[in-house]
């Protein structure tokens, strides 16, 4: 069983043996993949065809599932909880949602106005970017499954948290009051055939392609500059597991970026070879999917800053206990 695994994490997941035909047809070209140069040219056009192709498939596959879940038919399912089995329902939703931030808050948005409590709503706004299967997939194939898991338990354990505290802080007043909770409506849920479903994820596979490959193509480039480039004596310097402020700049550093997670994961792959800290590195891929700053700005729009500070506040701390934990605990994630 551990040679399947280990074929499939290698060679389906990881797609290494594309990473052997692409070092073979630069080899043919003439370039040299053991300089600088050609090594960034060979990790930038092999994660870029693995991160796009297996993205493709797995949105595909997700977003055929979620055509099963209307909006109308979501909403009753997640007010049928209560408590903190709200906000774990809404938080498991949210990896079926292979979004960005930015691409959540309509969701939010129309989950608020449904009637659902804030903090389950947030729970969704926290989990969407943060975690999907898509991301699991691909963080297997980077990192291995003990990473993988980990990632995803922990962004849950947020998402329900988050989402739970700020239920406790009674917030629902400072919700803008176009998005506040409106009267009912029962909607009936149209039936679609298996071709329209078939129509939906394919619609829905180009339609995240097409706002997520900027970012991918953006990660991929800058892993592969911090690969070959950049000498892992500078980046332990500043990121190394040591350093005590490591978790917290890596977190402070992602806040400003706008990427979904298969943008972060090309570069987080780059910095796990370099030696950084697991901790450190979940807590940047966390801060740039879930406190990216145009989706900060965005949600202003949504919610007054009193939510809001809380929001970023609970977040931001969650993360950095997450990655001072894991760097602690890192032993028993990197053999």
């Amino acid at each position: 069983m551990q040679v399947i695994w280990n074929f499939l994490q290698a060679q389906v997941l990881g797609m290494r043996w594309l990473d052997d035909v692409v070092g073979a047809l630069l080899a043919v070209a003439g370039i040299d993949t053991a300089k600088r140069l050609g090594g960034s040219l060979r990790f930038f056009l092999y994660d870029t065809i693995k991160i796009l192709t297996l993205l493709s498939v797995l949105i595909f596959i997700i977003s055929y599932v979620q055509s099963h879940f209307p909006p109308e038919r979501t909403k009753r399912i997640l007010g049928g909880f209560k408590g903190i089995g709200a906000n774990a329902a809404s938080a498991l939703l949210g990896t079926l949602t292979p979004f960005c931030s930015c691409s959540s808050i309509p969701l939010f948005i129309g989950f608020t106005n449904a009637g659902l409590p804030v903090g389950v709503t947030f729970s969704f706004l926290i989990s969407s970017p943060l975690v999907d299967l898509g991301a699991l997939v691909l963080l297997i194939g980077a990192f291995g499954l003990k990473i993988a898991i980990a990632y995803v338990v922990v962004g849950l354990l947020l998402a329900i948290a988050g989402g739970t505290i700020l239920d406790r802080l009674g917030m629902e007043k400072y919700v803008e009051k176009f998005a506040a909770p409106a009267g009912a409506i029962d909607i009936s849920e149209p039936e679609l055939s298996r071709a329209d479903r078939l129509l939906y994820a394919k619609e829905q596979m180009l339609a995240t392609l097409q706002k997520v490959w900027p970012y991918v193509i953006a990660g991929v480039g800058i892993g592969a500059l911090i690969h070959n480039w950049i000498p892992e004596a500078w980046i332990q310097t500043v990121l190394g597991q040591d350093k005590p402020f490591s978790v917290i700049l890596a977190t402070l550093v992602g806040v400003p970026m706008y990427a979904d997670i298969f943008g972060t994961i090309p570069i987080a792959e780059a910095l796990f070879a370099k030696g950084v800290g697991i901790g450190t590195i979940l807590s940047f891929m966390m801060a740039v999917t879930a406190l990216s700053l145009p989706s900060m700005i965005m949600l202003k729009k949504v919610v007054k800053p009193r939510l809001l500070g809380a929001f970023i506040g609970i977040v931001t701390v969650g993360i950095i206990i997450i990655g001072y934990t894991f760097n602690a605990l890192g032993f028993l994630f990197v053999a």
